[in-house]
């Protein structure tokens, strides 16, 4: 059973907890990542996540997100989620936005996370878990943001949020081509 690592303010670890127990309307403060992987010609993974998740069903993301396990960093979790939810390996991962940190509530469900974000390089082609993926597409940094403003509500909180947050601190793609 996948166990999810409850931390304090700070972040620091203060327990675990199988992960069907965390998510609800009482949601403990826990760490999670977000990872937005580009291919080789500097277009953006997104993911649609699968009707049946119990967190954001149906809704357009990031490439991929989760929860490091008990003692697993984030590089290694973000690798493990990617294999697991796309069947990609991932490179050149590096911190965008570290200190991110949010809560948000969809259909009573709530995510209360300390949640880096980060930006890296996937390889080969996604062959998506249906159980984890519904959807996926390849978007250049301008047709992801047109997108996330044209469809708002469509697209998760923390990737409107976070989408923000990579552009205001540079780090969006400096050509249509390639991230920086």
């Amino acid at each position: 059973m996948e166990m999810i690592v409850l931390v304090d303010d700070e972040g620091r670890a203060i327990g675990e907890m199988p992960k069907p127990l965390v998510h609800h309307g009482e949601t403990p403060l826990h760490r999670a990542f977000s990872a937005y992987l580009f291919d080789d010609d500097g277009r953006l993974l997104v993911t649609r996540r699968a009707e049946d998740k119990a967190t954001f069903p149906g809704m357009w993301t990031n490439t991929v997100c989760g929860h490091p396990g008990p003692g697993e960093g984030d590089d290694a979790a973000i690798a493990r989620r990617a294999r697991s939810e796309l069947g990609l390996d991932v490179g050149d991962l590096r911190p965008a936005v570290p200190g991110y940190r949010y809560r948000a509530e969809f259909r009573g469900v709530v995510e209360n996370e300390i949640c880096p974000v980060y930006l890296g390089r996937f390889t080969g082609t996604p062959m998506p878990d249906p159980a984890e993926v519904g959807e996926w597409e390849l978007l250049d940094w301008g047709a992801f943001r047109r997108r996330q403003e044209s469809e708002g509500d469509a697209w998760s909180p923390w990737c409107r949020e976070q989408a923000r947050l990579i552009e205001e601190a540079g780090l969006v793609p400096s050509s249509p081509t390639r991230p920086d």
